[in-house]
């Protein structure tokens, strides 16, 4: 497809009309010139294609497909080269039905744990978010199937998510809710870029010049094009303007007109109507040019897929040593989710699957099984009935396994949670099954944290979170040890609903909700505050047990080893702190560590590596993660994990430069198999010859000039003419034993301009105008 041509020989009408969708789910086709229409379709954990007769608001019957696990699910597997897989799988079934575009993947970030669609999110962590998310669009995208990351930004509730506007300072907006935007488009160039409903402090998304122009596209290198969400079109002319390339659904021509209109008029250029029809021109050459001709998939081995994918997703709690289970228990299957799974959340993202593996199916041939239903999924009333049958065939079991959690009717996409509880039906449930059965397992199906009233009574819980369409098998794998429990939570389990960081501010009043918890949500906001919680972020247990030593760090090429040592159950019995080795932002930073299989048999440890910068006079955050690997290890063996770090790892937004900046000081570098549980310690002394720009002014304290200043003499020069320095109070000090100290507090945070009126005539105010001329003339 000639491109340039093409668009020559378009009419301005012709133009407009490819601006917006031809329908729900096609872009428009033009038969003057040989223009196909492209398919998009909604996703992410599987293909939501509908059928092609459709009403007015797009609901149709979806074809079958695979349900894989959830983004929540996924992101608990810490598993790049997994993520990759699937999103290679979903490609494919994209070529065999010719959709063109799936929609996804979503990674706005977890604000708040109620939030109602946040099991098709990915993680609390920008970090772990971006790396997921660029990991299953480059798996998509190697099909030659294009994919829209979403949602295009801080869109973090449900609640008015058409009209609330999101009230979040730049620093915040870009170390928390863009951070994960940007990792994705650098690493992995989605084909489209979804923009969300809201509006960003007052402007909407779509129509926002500094979001989608500059920030998106200039600063980031985004190549593709961005596409509304459906209906989240406000002003057509501005959002041109501002970088909106493609509206969906159809517009009924009604935008058309307004698009020529403004060309016509001159509100809106040529040039940028034609740049706008190229990147869609783009995408559509982009998928014909490559397509593959009688594509095909096989379904059954994408089932198997998910199973592996929910068996390396899943989350051991706890474990009071009662998994894995025997063949020969005699075992008590309780709740209605073991013969009926919740496998994925409800509304855009909800697959039609063409399978639903149960746990009951996968058990069928086990003699030893017995099953009760417990209490009904969608009711929090307790069904006296079902409880006391369960009751009484827990007892009579050696063990008694509950599959509980989240009904649909409590979190899905178009509302927000209330509460963190679970069905009192269930909770009820699993209360009066402790009292007669002290061998009880809780399996959880669930998009997103809740409360466990019941923790403690129980020897065992396993979080399923939404695991597709194998959820019940992967539960059986992973009961029984056919599989080793691997997965880590990607989101913090709070003790309370009232201790989340938002939870004054979620989700906000008269369409303005305001992030004033700032960059401290999630693990961030929790360390900082030293709060207990339920369950850390990045935490998880394992069969088996592994043990952290050796830790290096490596600056280009030279590296110091670590004499922390660590016991057999892989808990280190000291961590000693290495000598920090100098290291500047641009240099090549490695750590790397060695990793064993402490245990008897196969598992696979997730390795975190959180920085923290406790120096630096900005506030920040505890530590934050900034990278990870997933290792896979037989019993006794070990292996070197490397890790990389760069610039970005130790640095924070300014908002004095309004760019990254990496301060010089002391970093720590904490190898952890959780939030909560470092296993090495490194230290890096980073020295970074990039000074902040500082510049004196009448209001800027002395304290700030000696320690901003490149040369602060000039101040010492005025300060010992003024006498001003003077703490002590001398014989007439009336003010007690304190005076010294307040006097050098006050000298500390004196403006400069002030110090003219403590000076009695020693000083004049051309004396204060030529200090800071001085300092000034001998900044950088």
């Amino acid at each position: 497809m000639d491109i340039k041509k093409m668009i020559q020989d378009m009419t301005l009408a012709e133009k407009a009309s490819l601006c917006s969708g031809a329908d729900f789910w096609h872009t428009e086709t033009i038969d003057r010139i040989g223009l196909k229409a492209i398919m998009v379709s909604d996703g992410p954990y599987g293909l939501r294609k509908q059928e092609e007769i459709i009403n007015n608001m797009g609901w149709a019957k979806s074809i079958l497909a695979v349900g894989f696990p959830t983004a929540a699910s996924l992101a608990n597997s810490f598993d790049r080269d997994l993520v990759h897989e699937v999103g290679n799988a979903l490609g494919d079934e994209c070529q065999a039905e010719d959709v063109a575009v799936l929609l996804g993947p979503g990674i706005n970030m977890k604000r708040s744990p109620l939030g109602g669609r946040n099991f098709e999110y990915y993680s609390e962590d920008p970090y772990l978010a971006g790396e997921i998310g660029a990991a299953f669009v480059n798996g998509v995208q190697e099909k030659n199937i294009g994919t829209s990351l979403k949602h295009f930004a801080a869109n973090n509730q449900e609640t008015r998510r058409m009209n609330a506007s999101s009230e979040v300072d730049e620093r915040t907006l870009r170390e928390i809710y863009l951070t994960a935007f940007e990792r994705v488009v650098k690493k992995a160039q989605p084909w489209t870029i979804m923009c969300s409903y809201n509006r960003i402090n007052g402007c909407y998304s779509c129509e926002n010049d500094w979001l989608l122009n500059k920030v998106l596209r200039e600063e980031w290198g985004f190549q593709g094009l961005v596409m509304t969400d459906w209906g989240a079109m406000n002003d057509r002319v501005k959002s041109l303007n501002a970088g909106l390339d493609l509206e969906m659904p159809d517009c009924h021509g009604e935008t058309d007109k307004l698009i020529i209109k403004a060309v016509q008029e001159g509100t809106v250029s040529m040039k940028t109507l034609d740049r706008t029809v190229e990147r869609i021109l783009t995408a559509v050459d982009r998928y014909y040019f490559n397509k593959k001709e009688n594509a095909s998939y096989d379904m059954e081995a994408h089932h198997q897929l998910a199973r592996k994918v929910a068996d390396n997703s899943a989350v051991l709690l706890k474990n009071d040593g009662i998994l894995p289970l025997k063949e020969s228990q005699k075992v008590a299957i309780i709740g209605e989710f073991a013969e009926t799974p919740r496998t994925q959340g409800g509304g855009s993202s909800h697959i039609n699957c063409f399978r639903i593996e149960s746990a009951l199916d996968a058990l069928r041939d086990n003699p030893n099984i017995t099953y009760k239903k417990g209490y009904i999924a969608e009711k929090d009333e307790v069904d006296e009935t079902l409880l006391s049958e369960a009751v009484a065939a827990a007892k009579e079991a050696e063990v008694a396994v509950i599959f509980a959690g989240l009904p649909d009717s409590f979190e899905s996409e178009g509302f927000d949670r209330t509460h963190l509880n679970m069905p009192e039906s269930q909770n009820t449930l699993i209360h009066e099954i402790c009292k007669v059965q002290p061998n009880t397992v809780v399996v959880l199906h669930n998009g997103s944290p809740i409360l466990m009233p019941w923790l403690s009574e129980v020897k065992g819980v396993l979080d399923l979170y939404l695991a597709g369409q194998a959820a019940g098998a992967a539960a059986v794998d992973l009961l029984y040890g056919k599989a080793n429990p691997s997965g880590k939570l990607a989101e913090t389990y709070p003790l309370r609903m009232e201790d989340h960081p938002a939870f004054l501010n979620f989700p906000g009043t008269h369409n303005e909700v305001h992030y004033q918890e700032g960059i401290f949500i999630g693990y961030r906001y929790y360390d900082k505050r030293k709060m207990d919680v339920l369950f850390p972020f990045g935490y998880g247990l394992s069969y088996t047990s592994f043990r952290y030593s050796n830790a290096k760090l490596i600056v280009n090429g030279q590296s110091v080893s670590s004499s922390s040592t660590s016991a057999a159950n892989g808990q280190n019995t000291s961590m000693d702190v290495i000598p920090s080795i100098p290291a500047k932002p641009d240099d090549t930073i490695q750590v790397s560590v060695d990793i064993t299989n402490t245990g008897d048999i196969a598992g696979r440890e997730v390795v975190q590596l959180y920085v923290k910068n406790a120096a630096c006079e900005e506030i920040r955050p505890e530590q934050e993660l900034k990278n990870f690997a997933k290792v896979a290890l037989e019993p006794g063996e070990t292996k070197t994990i490397l890790l990389d770090l760069d610039a970005r790892s130790f640095s924070y937004y300014s908002m004095q430069i309004h760019d990254w900046y990496a301060p010089s000081g002391d970093y720590e570098l904490l190898i952890s198999a959780s939030s909560r549980d470092v296993r090495q310690r490194l230290t890096l002394h980073l020295e970074n010859d990039k000074k902040l720009p500082f510049y004196v002014e009448e209001m800027s304290s002395c304290d700030d000039v000696y320690n901003y200043a490149n040369d602060p003499s000039p101040l010492d020069t005025m300060l010992a003419k003024s006498g001003f320095t003077d703490t002590s109070g001398g014989e007439n000090d009336s003010m007690g034993a304190g005076t010294a100290q307040m006097m050098r507090a006050m000298f500390a945070d004196t403006p400069l301009h002030s110090i003219l009126s403590f000076s009695s005539d020693k000083l004049t105010w051309k004396d204060i105008q030529d200090t800071i001329r001085a300092i000034n003339e001998k900044q950088p």
